[in-house]
């Protein structure tokens, strides 16, 4: 199939963007890396009136690390934090990240903060940002809002977006010293998408976790926290033990979904092993 007919506008500066979007309404989506979108309007899944391609705003494309944060710009494609963006756990985390994303002409193409946009719940970059507490700056038609990554995610391909509003740049905080990170997921082949993936940050201090955080993807509606689980490992030295005690219980409490790629308890199951996995590689990064 091909595409229903729309109107094309390719926008030089944001501010032409975000008047786009409010011109046209819910009838406009971006194109960024196009990498999802493409695919869904060409089955007509996808039927917007109106691309606003943002390609050409050079200002949105940007990887900087300023004040604490890791400030990545809309046009920031996946492709460059192949190779580590900064020093410290972000940095080797997201490239090892980006590594499981897809194949490399996605990867070239694809944008890190479309990935955001389009929430789709088997994403890496949602359940990264997620683990790492990230927050999600927009702009729109009453000027710029912050959001938690926590608070973003609506549902499937769902989000707290307004109409008129464009999703501008990620914010990570750059872990300090003490905090290790991990990452596995489960994919049937390589480049697709995740049946299952953890992404995990933790901080040790005096031998024992003081913080932590684990997030699950690929098994649901949208990445969620598996807190029940990150909270067994507070106060607890690093180790085999408390890594399988903590994977138990974030797949005992997670809540997969039966669909025709899995059925709900392998997914269960699948978790269990990510979980282990990526708590190991963090307990001995």
């Amino acid at each position: 199939m091909k595409p229903a007919a729309f109107d094309y506008h390719a926008p030089a500066t944001l501010d032409q963007a975000l008047d786009l979007l409010r011109e046209h309404g819910e009838e406009a989506r971006i194109l960024a890396g196009g990498q999802s979108l493409v695919p869904t309007m060409a089955f007509r899944m996808a039927r917007p009136g109106v691309l606003v391609d943002i390609n050409r705003i050079a200002a949105l494309a940007y990887v900087t690390a300023e004040g604490g944060s890791l400030r990545i710009g809309a046009l920031a494609r996946h492709a460059w934090f192949e190779t580590p963006v900064a020093a410290g756990p972000v940095g080797a985390l997201l490239a090892q990240v980006a590594h499981s994303i897809a194949h490399a002409p996605i990867r070239q193409r694809g944008t890190f903060c479309g990935s955001l946009a389009h929430a789709d719940p088997a994403s890496e970059w949602c359940a990264t940002v997620l683990a790492l507490g990230g927050t999600l700056l927009l702009a729109g038609p009453d000027g710029q809002r912050e959001i938690a990554a926590r608070d973003w995610f609506q549902g499937v391909f769902s989000t707290a977006i307004e109409p008129g509003e464009m999703l501008v740049e990620v914010r990570l905080p750059l872990l300090e010293a003490g905090w290790r990170c991990g990452f596995a997921e489960f994919s049937r082949r390589a480049g697709d998408f995740a049946l299952a993936m953890a992404v995990i940050a933790l901080r040790l201090e005096d031998g024992v976790v003081r913080k932590a955080r684990i997030a699950l993807g690929g098994i649901g509606g949208r990445p969620v926290l598996a807190t029940a689980a990150a909270a067994l490992l507070i106060g607890q030295p690093p180790g085999a033990a408390i890594a399988r005690t903590a994977a138990d219980r974030a797949a005992d409490t997670c809540d997969p979904q039966d669909d025709i790629h899995a059925p709900a308890e392998y997914r269960r199951d699948l978790v269990r092993s990510m979980v282990r996995r990526a708590l190991t590689q963090a307990f001995t990064a």
